[in-house]
């Protein structure tokens, strides 16, 4: 990455139970999630970046433009860093209806092109019919939706969002979700994001962060993280992989969807996709088994050739993570150790991959 382009966070700050330690460079557009669990500093890093809290030794540059940095003296105050933040709650103004919440923005902006701007986020987070709306009549979902469409009309050069599903019910984070989608694709700003739900982290991050008491445990590309057996950011059944994909084909009488990526071909659920259509794919560890040799009249249709890379213990001792290489691309098993050793897996084995499930995110 160009040292003037992202984000570049280098800070230390004391808390009561750990110390925050960080030296990040992020990309310059996308989301950057920052993951793991309740206290592990993720709030307190985003803090710092918007300079509501200052570190020890910091210094934070944002496209090459410094907010600040110890060495040199500068320190830029909160109100003067062009950023937008969104909290858990939406917190809006009750004596305003939707248009007055979002115009608020404006009065900061105070630049050429705010309200195009303005205009462009009501559209991409689809606010619209909300307007002339009460905030007590909308949803949980909704009012997060406008809240984020108050913070983009400052047109911030970056977004900072702390666990903005973490007050919704599921049913709203499923609303809400498809519309930070769509805000991941279309704008072209870097996007900090905290969150400790392996599901936003797996439809959201282009990037991922992984804290554990201050100090990063993991930080890269989503699906290179994600598929890493050694250092694992998630556990359990929701342990897996994300991978980028093509749509390549549609079996319409079958309602399937056949999609390509980096390692071979893989058949979906056809939701309506267009050729070509780009997607995300997860596939859990737990929804994939391995063979050595090409199954024969089985119901399971994603067969994928592969080479295992590494093995690794899982959380239980009866059981293994198991890395498998296909083309340029990664995928993670779950199984036993009996069957690792009544099949002679071991690294540098040829195998065959068989997928049972695969979720299309987005």
């Amino acid at each position: 990455m160009n040292a003037t382009n992202g984000l570049h966070i280098r800070l230390t700050l004391a808390r009561p139970d750990f110390e925050l330690q960080v030296d990040l460079a992020l990309p310059s557009t996308g989301i950057s999630v920052l993951f793991g669990p309740s206290g592990s500093g993720k709030t307190s890093l985003l803090r710092c970046v918007a300079g509501l809290e200052r570190p020890t030794v910091g210094r934070v540059s944002v496209g090459g433009e410094l907010w600040q940095d110890d060495a040199t003296g500068v320190f830029r105050p909160p109100w003067t860093r062009d950023l937008g933040y969104v909290f858990q709650e939406a917190s809006l103004f009750a004596h305003l209806d939707v248009q007055g919440n979002v115009e608020f923005g404006l009065q900061r902006a105070r630049r050429t092109g705010s309200a195009a701007a303005l205009a462009r986020a009501i559209d991409l987070l689809g606010i619209g019919p909300l307007m002339h709306r009460s905030p007590t009549h909308l949803s949980g979902g909704e009012r997060q939706r406008v809240a984020i469409a108050r913070a983009l009309a400052t047109q911030p050069r970056l977004l900072l969002l702390d666990e903005p599903l973490a007050a919704l019910d599921p049913a709203r984070r499923q609303e809400i979700l498809p519309w930070l989608e769509k805000m991941r694709d279309e704008l072209h700003i870097p996007m900090l994001y905290v969150t400790h739900s392996a599901e936003e982290l797996a439809r959201l991050a282009d990037f991922v962060v992984s804290l554990d008491a201050g100090k990063v445990k993991v930080a890269g590309p989503t699906h290179l993280v994600l598929s890493q057996t050694d250092s694992r950011i998630i556990v359990g059944d929701e342990a897996g992989v994300v991978l980028k994909a093509t749509v390549a084909e549609r079996d319409l009488p079958w309602h399937l969807a056949k999609v390509a990526f980096a390692g071979g071909v893989l058949w979906v659920r056809d939701t309506g996709m267009a050729l070509g259509q780009s997607v995300r794919l997860r596939i859990l560890a737990r929804d994939v088994s391995l063979s050595v040799q090409a199954a024969q009249d089985s119901s399971i249709q994603n067969h994928i050739a592969g080479q295992i890379e590494s093995i690794a213990d899982d959380a239980h001792p009866s059981q293994a993570l198991v890395r498998v290489r296909c083309g340029d691309s990664c995928v993670v098993s779950r199984v036993t150790r009996r069957a690792l050793s009544a099949l002679n897996l071991s690294q540098g084995t040829q195998v065959w991959v068989q997928v049972k499930s695969v979720a299309v995110m987005s």
